[in-house]
């Protein structure tokens, strides 16, 4: 019996880290996402999202150790994310995904949370 988590079974904090760096590259040169994120210097926000995924897919707990609760709708409720905004975090996210070349049921289960996810936070109708 193996109690390996999804974390473990995708390459643990190396998989998650290629996972979030992929994503803010894309976010980078997104003129639509990249106003969301004030800050100059994108590594804040990325070192956020990978200790969250972390331990969403049952990693390190370094996330709630450091920041409490996830919270996620109220985190993004000063953000307006819009379906447009949605669809460009899911376009990023997915070709992230893509880059880490996981079995297909891995990427299979991972699209389907971020998809979940992504429209949870969508917090406006209009564009």
């Amino acid at each position: 019996m193996t109690d390996a988590t999804f974390f473990d079974h995708v390459g643990g904090h190396p998989t998650f880290e290629k996972l979030t760096r992929a994503f803010y590259r894309g976010v980078a040169r997104d003129p639509e996402l990249r106003p969301m994120y004030p800050d100059e210097d994108l590594e804040p926000a990325r070192v956020r999202l990978q200790m969250f995924l972390e331990q969403f897919w049952g990693g390190p707990t370094t996330y709630s150790d450091t920041r409490g609760h996830p919270r996620l709708r109220l985190r993004h409720q000063p953000f307006p994310i819009t379906p447009a905004a949605r669809e460009r975090w899911l376009v990023h996210m997915t070709a992230a995904v893509a880059e880490l070349k996981l079995s297909d049921l891995h990427a299979s289960e991972m699209l389907d949370y971020f998809d979940r996810a992504a429209h949870a936070m969508t917090n406006q109708t209009g564009d």
